[in-house]
């Protein structure tokens, strides 16, 4: 009897981390200051005033928490490295002891059945480089990443496949630069965080090429969070009005990556203030890629208006308790279908990986009985998934998927509240507690079926 699957039996189910919001050890075995070790001692800058000094300790406690992805079943975990470990300063001396410990991390992973996924930066970038050179308003950085780059993946050869460059350009440009809420925590005028927008996409082009150069057999990418757009009816001009506002709506990023260039709309929107570049840049930042990640959490609905400038409108979003994300992005489970259609039918993608998906929750704690019942974590999951499944079944060539998170951990300046993971943190115990959505994530990875 044939049994029916959602997904195939090689997709590849993962989960993710970010090293500053799980590791913990700040400085030790040689570790470099991040610009964020810096950030989270200013008053006022992370709620609660916590750090990440602890975390959840995952830099100790890793073997640990790999024998609950086995446990959980899954096939990928996707972390990050922290660039402060490998280069203390982010350039000159290397610092083997930081690079041993991500050896070790990738060796238990495979041991248990479980490929590495690695991040090279998911914004801790190291804070002699942000002093030095005005961090990502610099070139020079981008220059010290490619070497970052290049001698990471030299050392991991043999134990690392896949590699995501950078994460989620919007937050470590713009989020970090010029609105100041995460680390560095600046306030730049708007030439000077369009020209920093610029220089993270140049890094993005620069290590890719150092990944390939280092081992031609990696596949390597990036992980990114457009601005999702879902036509408000499945109809040709409706479709089409998505596909446009996708395409502008991401002209500062995904866009100028995907197609080597600049939208008119984003460098006449910007003026006077938008970002220097040279030909030679745009070719660097569009250097083709192995595969795409998709951090998906939120969409807006889009319908045609042939009579506007644009083409199209987009809703606004009125019911602001349905939300998923960290900065309270609007639930719309249709966004993992047209996310991944729309990206497959402007660019054609080798992979596309769903880098990240997941469901905040200000109210997961421990019951009675010890457990964790988050079931809204699960309804969430169970839409989004089947969602994704429409997109298999179409043969969109989405490969995996990876929760976000694996365990709880510090989201950036909103501190320990929000809890995303599929395990449960007691942060005062470092207890770990498989949530309810583990186990309903561990019956969708045996029978590949959203039930």
């Amino acid at each position: 009897m044939t049994i029916y699957r959602d997904f195939p039996e090689n997709f590849i189910w993962g989960a993710a981390s970010a090293s500053y919001q799980v590791e913990g050890a700040p400085f030790e075995d040689g570790k470099g200051a991040s610009v964020w070790n810096e950030f989270d001692k200013r008053p006022g800058t992370m709620r609660d005033d916590v750090n990440g000094d602890v975390a959840c300790d995952h830099y100790h406690r890793y073997p640990e928490d790999i024998a609950l992805m086995r446990e959980i079943g899954l096939t990928g975990y996707r972390f990050s490295i922290a660039w402060s470990r490998i280069f203390p300063d982010g350039r000159g001396q290397f610092n083997q002891a930081g690079m041993d410990h991500y050896k070790r991390v990738c060796e238990e992973l495979l041991k248990n059945g479980i490929e590495p996924y690695v991040t090279l930066y998911h914004w801790d970038l190291p804070l002699a480089l942000q002093k030095d050179f005005g961090g990502w308003e610099s070139r020079e950085c981008v220059k010290y990443f490619g070497e970052y780059a290049d001698r990471v993946v030299r050392e991991l050869k043999g134990l690392v496949k896949n590699y995501f460059t950078t994460n989620e350009f919007l937050a470590a440009t713009d989020v970090a630069y010029s609105m100041g809420l995460i680390a560095p925590g600046l306030k730049l005028p708007k030439k000077r965080s369009n020209q920093v927008r610029h220089h993270l996409l140049l890094a993005h082009g620069t290590a890719l090429q150092a990944i390939h150069a280092a081992d031609p057999a990696a596949k390597a990418g990036l992980a990114e969070n457009p601005s999702f757009m879902v036509p408000i009816i499945d109809t040709p001009e409706h479709v089409a009005a998505a596909k446009k506002a996708f395409r502008e709506e991401n002209a500062r990023f995904l866009t100028a990556v995907m197609e080597g260039k600049y939208l008119d709309c984003y460098l006449e929107q910007e003026g006077a203030d938008a970002p220097s570049f040279t030909e030679d840049d745009m070719k660097v930042i569009s250097t083709p890629m192995d595969l795409l990640g998709l951090n998906i959490y939120f969409g807006k609905r889009v319908r045609s208006v042939p009579e506007q400038p644009k083409g199209y409108a987009i809703f606004e979003e009125q019911e602001k308790h349905r939300v998923t994300g960290i900065a309270d992005f609007n639930f719309e489970p249709a966004s993992m279908y047209w996310g991944c259609r729309i990206v497959n039918e402007l660019w054609h993608p080798k992979e596309i990986l769903i880098s990240e998906n997941g469901k905040r929750s200000l109210v997961d704690m421990q019951e009675a009985d010890g457990q964790v019942y988050d079931d809204e974590r699960i309804k969430v999951l169970r839409l989004n998934l089947t969602l994704l499944a429409r997109a298999v079944r179409e043969d969109i060539p989405v490969r995996g998927y990876f929760h976000w998170s694996l365990t709880d951990n510090l989201e950036w300046h909103h501190g320990f509240r929000p809890r995303f993971g599929l395990i449960y943190i007691n942060y005062t115990t470092q207890q770990r507690i498989p949530k309810l959505s583990a186990q309903w994530f561990k019956e969708l990875i045996r029978t590949g079926r959203v039930v």
